[in-house]
């Protein structure tokens, strides 16, 4: 209980000092790329089946994740944008990649259901927040542990809707991910639930007056 009370007290609705309301930085830039390119992936997974391609795109689309991270943190370019669009894009690749190789019958649509519907878990708790002044609370650690199985798990689901060696190889592997992936975004959405009913209960609705401060 502690450990929930001390996490929810340091998010914030505002920005945080570090984050600047600029929007035209490499960084930004960057995620505004990888957003270009969900509809591009889904294209390549579900029209002319250019796998290959499709996992291209997803090993640029990490590589951009990581680079945009590191060059915010490097050139003091983090902005309130910036923290928007980072999490936004890895989510649209994440449904984006589901939902492709569910109608390409690589997953069971269970798997495909199960990580949108924990999304909207996240989002219902939107309105909570707002009531004690908050956007969001700070990610995860755990989050971001799932994040980063995902990401590897559906390319290698793809690469292993195939024959051979290293497509059962790739099989094997992506569904390890997968299972590890799926159970610690679930895990982290229930902390992230947790949290939300901590902040509820130890603090009161924020005043109307306040919130006219923050417009």
């Amino acid at each position: 209980m502690t450990r929930v009370t001390t996490v929810t007290s340091s998010a914030s609705s505002d920005p945080t000092p570090a984050a600047s309301r600029r929007v035209w930085t490499l960084p930004n830039l960057l995620s505004i790329l990888r957003l270009l390119l969900v509809p591009v992936f889904l294209w390549l997974v579900l029209g002319p089946e250019e796998d290959g391609w499709a996992l291209a795109v997803l090993a640029f689309s990490g590589f951009t994740d990581y680079l945009d991270g590191w060059l915010a943190r490097r050139f003091n370019q983090q902005t309130v944008l910036g923290e928007l669009l980072d999490p936004v894009a890895d989510r649209l690749y994440i449904l984006a990649v589901v939902v492709g190789l569910a109608l390409r019958e690589v997953i069971p649509w269970a798997v495909a259901l199960c990580l949108p519907l924990r999304d909207l878990l996240m989002w219902g708790l939107v309105p909570l927040l707002r009531t004690r002044g908050y956007s969001a609370l700070p990610v995860h650690f755990l989050g971001k542990a799932a994040t980063f199985n995902l990401l590897y798990a559906f390319p290698l689901l793809l690469l292993g809707d195939g024959d051979g060696v290293v497509a059962t190889l790739a099989l094997v592997f992506g569904w390890a991910f997968a299972a590890w992936g799926i159970g610690l975004y679930w895990w982290a959405g229930i902390l992230y639930a947790w949290q939300v009913r901590t902040l509820m209960v130890t603090t009161g609705p924020r005043r109307s007056a306040d919130r006219g401060r923050d417009g």
